[in-house]
């Protein structure tokens, strides 16, 4: 099993008599522990409840759609593609959207990897990839970065591996760095198969930090996959997406299922969209407060990777599961990734960076 706080931590591992595929025998469902603490800071959420205002935009559209429970939602999604398609700046023909990226993801691989097929990522990165591929039949290959969490030569990687699908994390979890348009260029340039950029916390990314986005009129095999989790506040509505070619939606729609995103889902999404403004309000406070982090971590005398996320990795110098211990002592939950020496903070709110650095100096 793995530490209380890290990736893929949970209570019981699975198997036994049951004829589960061997590759799951023993192993625990993905997850972060849940704790009732005062200031939960481990799963990268925004720390802001919903605005009132987009809580009765978001009510009366449910509200809406009521009446019309008893009939199956739009399976193409078009309105809020549409919608999605308007905040990013490209057609609804390259939009899909699922219930969270990690869906989006599982598309992915399901169509253009499975057995006999393989995926390429760069680690350490998002624990989800690695269990996604073992889910789809997808054959992982653990890419490898430089001490600074930097890509390793790229090129030269994805040219050994070839794989079907490379992913790259930009910014990455849970190093928090993020790539340059010139490093995506060249392994798009060099891939055999398609290209991921999973850009879950993009609206976080310090001024000139570039999205993928860019790039997709140049790659017809990029894929840049985005959530409205983490920056929107909306983790509870789980809606994640994709922008890529037009022919890339359409491939990922064989593997959809019937009628995936439901009506209140789409509904939602939808009114959360239409008051973008007032919910990417607190984007900056949040990055006020990781870059408050950082300073002051690095002020105590800590390395800390340089983030362009809404979290913060740092280093504590010593055994990572029991600071992590004196934390949660302190009230304070962080994630301990399973990565040697190192945890993870999410920037929350000023009050919960007050609570965390307090903690911090009293571990250390």
């Amino acid at each position: 099993m793995s530490a209380p706080g890290s990736e893929g931590a949970a209570e019981q591992s699975v198997g036994g008599a049951l004829p589960v595929r061997p590759e799951f025998q023993g192993m625990s469902p993905y997850g972060a522990p849940q704790l009732d603490v005062a200031v939960r800071l481990n799963t990268n959420e925004n720390s802001y409840p919903v605005p009132p205002e987009v809580v009765d935009a978001i009510s009366a559209a449910l509200g809406a759609e009521l009446s019309q429970l008893n009939r199956y939602p739009d399976r193409d999604a078009v309105a809020l593609r549409a919608a999605l398609a308007d905040y990013l700046g490209v057609t609804t023909a390259q939009i899909w959207a699922a219930n969270g990226s990690n869906e989006v993801q599982q598309e992915i691989l399901q169509v253009f990897a499975g057995p006999g097929r393989s995926a390429l990522g760069f680690t350490p990165t998002y624990s989800m990839h690695p269990l996604l591929a073992l889910g789809t039949g997808t054959t992982w290959i653990a890419g490898e970065r430089t001490a600074d969490f930097a890509l390793a030569d790229p090129v030269a990687q994805v040219r050994a591996a070839d794989p079907d699908v490379v992913f790259l994390c930009s910014p990455n979890n849970p190093t928090g760095t993020a790539l340059d348009l010139d490093t995506i260029r060249s392994v798009a340039r060099v891939a055999r198969g398609m290209v991921v950029v999973d850009e879950a916390y993009a609206e976080f990314r310090r001024a000139g930090t570039p999205s993928a986005l860019d790039l997709l009129p140049e790659f017809p095999r990029l894929i840049v996959t985005r959530t409205m989790s983490k920056a929107f506040g909306f983790a509870g509505g789980r809606l994640g997406y994709l922008a890529a070619s037009p022919a890339v939606v359409d491939a990922v729609q064989l593997v959809r299922l019937p009628y995936h995103l439901s009506a209140l889902t789409q509904a939602a999404a939808r009114a959360a969209l239409a008051h973008r403004a007032v919910l990417l309000g607190t984007v900056a406070a949040i990055k006020a407060q990781r870059d408050r982090i950082v300073a002051e971590l690095r002020g105590l005398g800590l390395t800390v990777a340089d983030s362009d996320a809404n979290f913060v990795l740092f280093e504590v110098g010593g055994d990572q599961a029991v600071f992590w211990e004196k934390l949660l002592a302190a009230g304070v939950l962080v994630r301990d990734v399973g990565l040697s020496g190192w945890l993870r903070v999410t920037a929350g709110t000023a009050e919960e960076t007050d609570a965390f650095l307090q903690a911090v100096k009293e571990s250390l």
